[in-house]
């Protein structure tokens, strides 16, 4: 996983111009650069299309080392799921039926961040149907922090992407997007799990688009 295969690279670059074209995405890199060191981007998860839209606001060099974390049971439920997953998209997919799984999924994360992959993570551990703007968060992201100290952990929030694809929907509806780049977070010294989740979960909720509409 040292890095994409040409099959993944053009089909990210068809997948960033489609992506543009339905949602006019625009990326807004409020508390940090488009370039940096090794990164997790964690993002708010509303639909199977939000990973498409971080990458493609990320710059190709970039994408072109980022993987989104993704559940296996979904992504490998069929043929041709699997072939999308792992041929065409740049996945680490990860088993989250503990009773059933095979492999440890930190162990999966960790060995594609020591493969130089950045990683797209959802916290929420699921797709979020409820009208919160977001789940708590589980615990993953504090033990990917925990041992990987060096790595940024990047909040991104994602606006208007549930309702481009909602779910069920097959087609998407054409609506402007946005991803919010935050600042960096990494963990303090000592710090508890439940301060640190509860610290990311402030940091991207802070980026999220106030009531009216407007941005933060």
């Amino acid at each position: 996983m040292s890095g994409a295969s040409l099959l993944q690279r053009a089909s990210a670059a068809v997948l960033a111009v489609l992506a543009r074209a339905v949602t006019g995405v625009r990326p807004i890199w409020a508390g940090t650069s488009p370039n940096g060191p090794l990164r997790i981007y964690f993002a708010n998860h509303a639909s199977h299309g939000d990973f498409i839209l971080v990458s493609t606001c990320l710059h190709p060099a970039e994408r072109g080392r980022t993987a989104a974390v993704a559940g296996a049971d979904y992504w490998n439920a069929g043929r041709v799921r699997r072939f999308i997953a792992c041929r065409l998209l740049r996945t680490v997919l990860v088993e989250r039926n503990w009773v059933e799984r095979r492999a440890d999924p930190l162990a999966v994360m960790l060995a594609a961040l020591d493969a130089g992959e950045s990683l797209i993570f959802f916290p929420e551990g699921t797709r979020n149907m409820t009208e919160e703007p977001l789940l708590r968060f589980r615990s993953g992201l504090y033990n990917l922090a925990v041992a990987r100290p060096q790595v940024e952990l990047v909040p991104c929030w994602i606006e208007n992407m549930s309702r481009v694809l909602p779910k069920g929907a097959f087609l998407p509806v054409p609506l402007l997007c946005r991803v919010v780049f935050g600042a960096p977070l990494k963990l303090e010294d000592g710090e508890d799990r439940k301060v640190f989740l509860d610290r990311a979960r402030t940091a991207l909720l802070a980026l999220a688009p106030r009531k009216d509409g407007t941005p933060q």
